[in-house]
């Protein structure tokens, strides 16, 4: 349950950034390449964690590059937590960590409360 929760959460998100940037609701002087650059960088972020996703698979038989935990982490505060959220649900991967988690929810809630500020104390 909580996890389609979460994957509804983040489709929303983007959804709604879409749908917010239309041009009869966009002031002057926000950029529109915001929705194009945080579905992009959520694209990315979600297929960095299924390479270090099968990455992992592949260390327990010889030893492997794995993406650093503070790559997927500095994705996702630079705008794809969508895609870091999605791909933690899908993929079952980065779910169990606590620390990591917790970090991850930071990240969500800067990005928010980021684009939030936006519409309501500079619009």
């Amino acid at each position: 349950m909580i996890k389609k929760i979460l994957i509804t959460f983040s489709l929303l998100y983007l959804a709604a950034i879409w749908l917010a940037y239309q041009p009869q609701y966009l002031p002057v002087y926000i950029p529109i390449y915001v929705p194009g650059y945080i579905s992009v960088l959520s694209a990315i972020t979600f297929l960095m964690y299924a390479w270090d996703k099968r990455q992992a698979k592949r260390s327990s038989h010889k030893k492997v590059n794995r993406t650093p935990e503070r790559t997927l982490q500095l994705l996702a505060l630079f705008g794809g937590w969508p895609g870091a959220l999605l791909a933690q649900q899908l993929l079952c991967h980065k779910s169990q960590k606590r620390r990591f988690i917790v970090v991850l929810w930071l990240c969500i809630v800067v990005n928010v409360a980021g684009i939030l500020s936006l519409f309501f104390l500079v619009g």
